[in-house]
């Protein structure tokens, strides 16, 4: 046999091994892209006392899943603008819930052009550009040519807002108040960082503490005019450790008597700027908790950008509480019915609590109890004392009705796990065949789910 020949016997196998390659990464992507559906009951709009709360299906969030996307979704979800029917499903795709969207925004903006919103949503599952402002709640600048992203928010009617504001009495208000954004912050602390030769973001005797603030040279290119959030997370915990950038860059600037008045004014607004970052790193500060809660009118539902994601920010209607509450979307709740809502408390989320559908505090049972609401815990738990109390015939009795109802709940359980994995299977299967059928523009560069 030639070697011709034998080239063209191994050249099917190379193509079938790569499109089985393929495949697989499909089937892993589709995985990742099915979200299981919560039940939880809401009553909007909040002020209509007399209707009863409505039972609905929330989306949960697994792996690092598109914050932003779901908090659209569940946004849409809770107003009642969209309904995932049946009632009965468990999971849904990416697919389902843009078709619902896009339906949804053909219907409510039929005299208005909505190219811009619909060409983002397929990035939406990795991530979206947004620049906030530092001294506005609801003041972001838009990122790319169209401002997709922006437009997509507004003819959604959802209102977008953060608190990651500056006070106006702190002493890096004037800096920036000037600045405005976090993107020209990122640029005014890379080009100050040029100007002092790399001694701005390196600390003296903490070089290795502040390896993942960018830097000019080699790394900070990619910082300036980036988005990317996060840019100084892990950078300084402390106000210690801030004290030590500031005082470096104060020994820099002496170093460097040649400077001109505009280079030395640059960096000094830079230390202001990175002195503001590293004391918010939650990107929550006090004031803008404080305006947040009296900008919003009782019963609002909004998307809050904090920590570089999305979630979906609800202030409670009820006059005696008018407090601020996130939707928990954490696919590890998604047996702890009595975990809906997280009332926030502080900029950092230690003093956070969570509450269920009627704003109740609740306590998640977990470990053995996981899945059980409170009472139902406390049930379990009681019936396991009283156990304690029988004599050793009632015990083994007992024992003996214990083993044989876990044999039948283990069966029963071997049966939904098999009827699970089946429907799991075959949605899977659904998203691959349309997945063939539709194939969003691709983007050239892949971002994580890390929205800035």
């Amino acid at each position: 046999m030639s070697s011709s020949s034998s080239q063209q016997q191994l050249t099917p196998d190379a193509d079938e091994a790569a499109s089985i390659q393929q495949n697989q990464h499909q089937h892993r992507q589709s995985i990742e892209e099915v979200w299981f559906l919560k039940e939880i009951t809401f009553r909007y709009p909040p002020n209509s006392t007399d209707a009863a709360p409505k039972r609905v299906k929330i989306i949960t969030q697994n792996f690092n899943g598109p914050c932003s996307f779901i908090a659209i979704c569940n946004i849409l979800i809770l107003r009642g603008d969209i309904e995932i029917l049946p009632y009965g499903r468990e999971n849904v795709s990416y697919e389902f819930l843009s078709q619902l969207v896009g339906e949804y925004l053909l219907l409510t903006c039929p005299d208005v052009d909505i190219s811009a919103a619909l060409s983002i949503m397929p990035y939406t599952r990795k991530g979206m550009d947004l620049n906030p402002l530092f001294t506005g709640a609801t003041s972001f600048r838009p990122a790319g040519a169209t401002g997709g992203e922006l437009k997509l928010f507004a003819q959604a009617n959802i209102k977008l807002v953060h608190g990651w504001l500056v006070d106006p009495d702190s002493p890096e208000y004037p800096v920036l108040q000037r600045t405005k954004d976090y993107d020209s912050a990122v640029n005014l602390i890379a080009e100050a960082d040029h100007v002092a030769n790399g001694n701005l973001v390196v600390a003296e005797g903490e070089s290795s503490h502040y390896d993942d603030v960018p830097q000019l040279g080699g790394s900070s290119s990619a910082a300036a005019g980036s988005s990317a959030g996060g840019s100084f997370s892990g950078a300084a915990g402390s106000s210690s450790s801030a004290g030590g950038a500031v005082s470096g860059t104060s020994s820099a600037i002496r170093a460097h008597n040649g400077l001109s008045l505009d280079d030395k004014r640059k960096i000094e607004d830079a230390i202001a700027i990175r002195t503001f970052i590293d004391h918010t790193q939650s990107q929550l500060t006090y004031y803008g908790l404080f305006t947040l809660a009296s900008l919003l009118a009782p019963g609002a539902l909004v998307a809050l950008f904090r920590n570089s994601h999305l979630s979906v920010l609800y202030k409670s209607a009820n006059p005696e509480d008018s407090a601020l509450y996130t939707l928990v979307t954490d696919y590890v709740f998604l047996h702890e019915p009595s975990v809906v809502w997280e009332r926030i408390e502080d900029v950092e989320g230690g003093a956070s609590t969570f509450v269920d559908s009627d704003f109740v505090r609740s306590s998640p049972a977990g470990g053995d109890y996981a899945g059980h609401t409170a009472e139902s815990a406390l049930a379990a738990m009681e019936s396991h004392m009283a156990s304690l109390t029988l004599t050793p015939e009632e015990q083994a009795d007992a024992q003996l009705a214990r083993q044989l109802q876990h044999m039948e709940d283990e069966g029963e359980h071997e049966l939904r796990a098999r009827n699970r994995q089946a429907r799991m299977e075959k949605e899977q299967q659904r998203i691959l065949d349309e997945a063939k059928r539709f194939k969003p523009k691709t983007k050239k560069k892949d971002r994580d789910c890390i929205i800035m």
